[in-house]
């Protein structure tokens, strides 16, 4: 079944391996067992139930959140070649009644459907009409009140599976969960013995950077302009920043668009559409731009505001990169967006004993902006990794490139300025003083009197702001948690007044992004955006942007040629194929170039076997085992094992008996005897279960060869 999988996922999907721990998953669900999957955000967890779908008899039931995440998994699904359909309120009573008659009639492969129609018992009963095989709960977090996206319908998952005739298999992901969700998945989804992979929660394509105290106007001013051609997604907490981001960005002439909950449906369907289709490259959003955005090229995510929390955090920052290119993910601190969350918990309705835990995930986020050591390692422990890296080299706290200035002066004079003030008053007033501002309420409250008034008037208020949140941020000064809150001294600010310590700053600078020179994929990222009007189809669904970069490069020149590329199946090839190679050979006669694409993808390919099998063999000398090679790699355990036997086949030394099970020894000798070496899996289906195929292969290698 393995070998029909990969040849499915290269025939449909145009991938030749399988990403880490996806073949395991696969494998899995094939055998029928109950499985919950845990993978981060762009580690093809679609994938993991689509091929076993393909290969089961009857029709996989997916669960899904969104109608937007339905629309694009089964458009994509049907661009590559296989029929499936979905189900929510989108569609009309006959547009219902005719995809069940498809069902019933066996056309459909996959039916997706939103968890709420399980409410409906006359809607269960149609159902379990199909033969349903396997059941795919995409985004299975949501059954868990203590997740970030609750979803009560998802609690009716586990009842409706019960009152199948058959029970399927049952299948679960997500990308995002602590120990507690994780418990709450495998308890309320009642999975039966389930295998659980937690394949890691590491992006290693996204940066992660946290900037404290910026002017954030200023700082998104420079960071698009220096990043005009990327596709960006900009979060806020309100819907009153959206509006207001978006104004200040579509008069300077930008592509944006605006997403929140208070936009009309027909509003927030033609924004994500717009986004879909490349019609813009910037959207600001609230957090009701949420799951289900599948775009593969967007290159960074900045958050305006503190997320409420990690989980909430990662899953958005995780929208950045997911064709794996390196993608940016920032947030732009402020203490007073500290108020803002706290008062969105505050006016909720929810429990005490919920508040307290919602406050406690808030602490951790503002913590996670504080924290001095390496930002990547913070999430990953959050989410239960323990072996992380101490330096990512990938992070704003790993690889500090800001200027350091001295501002003991400037920060004398703010301490100087609130003491004087008597700790009674916000940043913005405190600011308004030290400008000098002839504002009302500076005059009506004698401020203007004070000795610290006007002595900062060199700056703009907004600057004197940053600095006093600089200052709050590296804890020189606090501020409270009260509806209007007030600066404070701390301990820290005395030494500085006193001229006992001094002040440094490092100060943010935006990096400006290298342009890469490359003709042909803007060739054929026209031609891809040109048939995705022709089709109405997003640009994405017809090939990533990894895909066409890999093709600007080895520039195929036939469809032997074009199949090579990763992300070209056959489906693909033959709809779009002649376009592209079209557009290559036009661009390679008219710049005197020529494709030789099969001589340096085979010459790399073997290069990288080489390298490939040799990495494995210096880790295994190294005395790491092959679990922590697969890990530490991020390749298949079946994988690491091919590199070792392919190192004793090019005659290196390795003690064969390192990866034998002594006690089976004979056993597998035996049934390799019986049996026959040609195939592996009649071996191990002769053998107890806790002999592994490793074991087996083993054992072959020493009778045969050694």
């Amino acid at each position: 079944m393995l070998q029909k999988s990969r040849e499915i996922l290269k025939k449909y999907y145009g991938y030749s391996e399988f990403r880490v721990a996806q073949e395991q998953i696969v494998e899995s669900i094939l055998k029928g067992k109950d499985t919950l999957a845990i993978m981060p955000t762009g580690a093809g967890k679609s994938i993991c139930f689509q091929i076993p779908a393909l290969l089961m008899e009857g029709i996989t039931i997916v669960i899904s959140p969104l109608i937007s995440l339905m629309k694009d998994q089964v458009d994509y699904l049907r661009e590559i070649g296989i029929e499936a359909a979905y189900i929510n309120s989108s569609l009309d009573n006959l547009e219902l009644q005719e995809t069940l008659f498809y069902a019933r009639s066996g056309k459909y492969k996959l039916i997706y459907i939103a968890p709420e129609r399980l409410e409906s018992e006359s809607f269960c009963n149609l159902l379990r009409e199909l033969n349903i095989p396997l059941i795919a709960v995409d985004e299975a977090h949501c059954v868990s009140q203590w997740g970030h996206d609750f979803r009560p319908s998802y609690r009716r998952i586990s009842s409706f599976i019960n009152k199948l005739s058959k029970r399927p298999v049952v299948a679960a992901f997500t990308a995002t969960a602590t120990e507690v969700v994780r418990k709450d998945m495998l308890e309320l989804l009642d999975l039966s013995n389930p295998k659980v992979f937690v394949t890691g929660f590491d992006r290693k394509n996204l940066s992660f950077t946290v900037i404290k105290g910026e002017d954030k106007d200023n700082f998104l001013k420079e960071y698009i302009a220096n990043n005009k051609s990327k596709i960006g997604i900009i979060y806020t907490s309100t819907r009153k920043e959206a509006e207001s981001l978006y104004s200040k960005l579509n008069q300077k002439g930008y592509k944006v668009g605006v997403y929140h909950a208070g936009l009309s449906e027909n509003q927030r369907n033609q924004v994500q559409e717009d986004f879909s289709f490349d019609n813009i490259d910037i959207i600001v959003a609230t957090n009701a731009f949420g799951m289900g955005i599948d775009k593969s090229n967007v290159r960074y995510v900045i958050h305006y505001n503190i997320p409420k929390n990690m989980e909430a955090y990662y899953q958005e920052a995780g929208r950045a990169g997911r064709d794996g290119e390196d993608s940016e993910c920032i947030i732009l601190f402020s203490p007073k967006d500290i108020q803002v969350q706290k008062y969105f918990i505050d006016e909720s309705n929810m429990s005490e004993e919920r508040k307290n835990y919602e406050y406690n995930k808030l602490r951790v986020m503002v913590d996670y902006c504080y924290t001095s050591k390496c930002l990547r390692a913070y999430i990953l422990q959050y989410f239960g990794e323990i072996e992380v890296m101490e330096n990512c080299g990938n992070c704003s706290n790993c690889n500090d490139t800001r200027e350091e200035k001295d501002i003991t002066l400037e920060a004398q004079k703010i301490f100087s300025c609130v003491y004087r003030m008597k700790e009674r008053f916000g940043v913005n007033m405190i600011a308004d003083v030290l400008k000098g501002s002839e504002n009302k309420k500076v005059l009506s409250a004698s401020l203007d009197r004070l000795s610290t008034y006007g002595i900062m008037k060199e700056f703009t208020q907004k600057q004197i702001s940053s600095l006093i949140n600089k200052l709050i941020a590296d804890e020189y000064l606090s501020i409270t948690d009260d509806a209007y809150p007030v600066v404070k001294l701390k301990p820290n600010s005395y030494a500085v007044l006193k001229n006992q310590e001094k002040v440094f700053m490092k100060i943010s600078k935006v990096q400006k992004a290298v342009k890469i020179d490359n003709e042909l994929f803007a060739v054929l990222s026209a031609l891809r955006k040109e048939i995705s009007l022709k089709e109405n189809i997003p640009p994405f669904m017809i090939f990533h942007d990894s895909t066409l970069k890999e093709m600007s490069e080895y520039m195929p020149s036939d469809l032997e040629s074009l199949l090579l590329i990763k992300g070209v199946g056959e489906r693909k090839a033959e709809v779009y194929g002649k376009y592209f190679l079209e557009a290559i050979c036009k661009y390679m006669k008219e710049n005197n170039l020529k494709s030789n694409i099969k001589e340096e993808k085979e010459l790399s390919e073997k290069i990288e076997k080489i390298k490939t099998h040799m990495v494995t063999y210096n880790l295994y000398k190294e005395g790491k085992s092959l679990k922590d090679i697969s890990k530490e790699r991020g390749l298949g355990i079946t994988t690491i094992q091919d590199h070792i036997f392919k190192c004793l086949m090019d005659g290196i030394e390795i003690n064969i008996d390192d990866f034998i099970q002594k006690p089976y020894e004979n056993l597998i000798l035996e049934a390799i005897k019986n049996i026959g070496g040609n195939k592996l899996k009649p071996i191990k289906d002769a053998l107890p279960q806790e002999v592994d195929y490793m074991s087996i292969k083993a054992v072959w290698y020493k009778a045969n060869i050694n």
